[in-house]
């Protein structure tokens, strides 16, 4: 291949903003994560994305909450800000039980994804070495 056939792969925006942290697998941790999200998204100056981000990250740690908890293992939230997108990332220890949209039922049960895939731009799932992340990116208007 030459150098003009070479097909160039834009470089990943710069990351301007980055938040970890770690929880126990309890409903008190999808409340403590939720509203350090909305904290931290109106910090940087967004306050029309943070209520959008703080229900998707209660969904998304919900859902590992129900799905992908482990006794004794941790559930991580990732904030990631670059100028074009907020990406918020829940990763849990269970990378055999994938997320999958479905109809909700009269029970109210099932709507978690069907919230994030309407508020979200994009999500899905990526694997980790223990577990998976399934994350939700906001375009940055």
């Amino acid at each position: 291949m030459t150098a003009a056939q070479e097909i160039s792969t834009p470089a990943p925006e710069p990351v301007l903003r980055k938040d970890r942290v770690d929880y126990a697998p309890t409903a008190r941790s999808v409340a403590l994560s939720r509203h350090r999200t909305a904290r931290l998204v109106l910090q940087r100056g967004l306050p029309g994305m943070a209520g959008d981000a703080a229900v998707i990250v209660s969904e998304l740690a919900t859902n590992a909450l129900l799905h992908g908890a482990v006794r004794g293992r941790l559930i991580r939230v990732d904030l990631t800000l670059t100028a074009a997108a907020l990406r918020v990332a829940v990763s849990d220890p269970r990378g055999e039980r994938l997320p999958r949209l479905r109809q909700p039922g009269a029970d109210c049960y099932g709507l978690g994804l069907l919230i994030v895939t309407r508020l979200a731009d994009r999500w899905g799932v990526e694997p980790r070495s223990v577990g998976k992340s399934v994350f939700a990116e906001l375009s940055v208007r």
